[in-house]
């Protein structure tokens, strides 16, 4: 039944922009300390105690079917995004979404090499279809600067920021 609240969700969230009554969205799929077990994907523990998971693989099988439930909810999302009409292109074109973790590596709460995706075009501002890895190892904060940025809301430092991100003439 969960499931079905957490599409719904993101349902609401389509409308929400399809309808103009938002033009910004903060949605946490799954609370990193949440004790919600996930049943209906055959996972009965709680998702925390399982995060700390030391690498036994019977827990890390079970966190890999939470993080590839959640995937799959975003991927949907994404999909009904590309597929909105949106004056000239998709919902999906007019938006950044970054989508993603806070964490690497949930047993050593590890910090570095996050997973995240930045999805969307930014009404043109973003140039998709790229990995981009830096050497430099940047802050997370960095990313949100830039983001905020390409938004046409322009800040000096967010958190423990330091400057923006290249984005747009990175090579990969």
């Amino acid at each position: 039944m969960f499931e079905d609240h957490l599409a719904l969700m993101l349902d609401l969230q389509l409308l929400a922009f399809q309808s103009d009554l938002t033009r910004v969205i903060s949605f946490m799929i799954g609370k990193e300390q949440s004790a919600r077990p996930y049943p209906q994907i055959g996972v009965p523990e709680a998702h925390h105690p399982l995060s700390h998971h030391d690498n036994v693989p019977e827990l890390v099988a079970q966190m890999s079917k939470i993080n590839r439930y959640h995937a799959e909810l975003f991927s949907k999302y994404v999909a009904k995004l590309r597929a909105t009409p949106d004056g000239d292109g998709t919902l999906l074109d007019h938006m950044m979404i970054l989508y993603g973790s806070g964490i690497s590596n949930s047993t050593r709460h590890a910090p570095d090499n996050l997973p995240l995706l930045l999805v969307g075009g930014g009404a043109g501002r973003l140039k998709g279809g790229r990995h981009i890895v830096y050497k430099e190892k940047p802050s997370m904060a960095n990313l949100l600067v830039t983001i905020m940025d390409k938004m046409d809301v322009p800040v000096e430092k967010v958190g423990g920021s330091n400057g923006k991100l290249q984005l747009d003439n990175v090579s990969i």
